[in-house]
């Protein structure tokens, strides 16, 4: 599975929006949304930040 796979997957199952995730994290809307169709990477920091608020590792997006 791939990071925007497991990203999408793990913003429902916490039950986060879209544009609920992006305020939480300060990433806008936008990026959120290419991130997780696959149109965008990620940098290190920006991973930290969603995983944080997502109360996961990283490596649960990235493995």
């Amino acid at each position: 599975m791939q990071l925007a796979q497991r990203l999408r997957a793990f913003r429902k199952l916490k039950g986060f929006t879209q544009q609920e995730l992006a305020e939480r994290t300060g990433i806008s809307l936008t990026v959120l949304g290419a991130v997780e169709r696959g149109n965008r990477t990620v940098d290190p920091d920006m991973l930290n930040i969603i995983a944080q608020t997502l109360e996961i590792e990283v490596r649960e997006l990235t493995d």
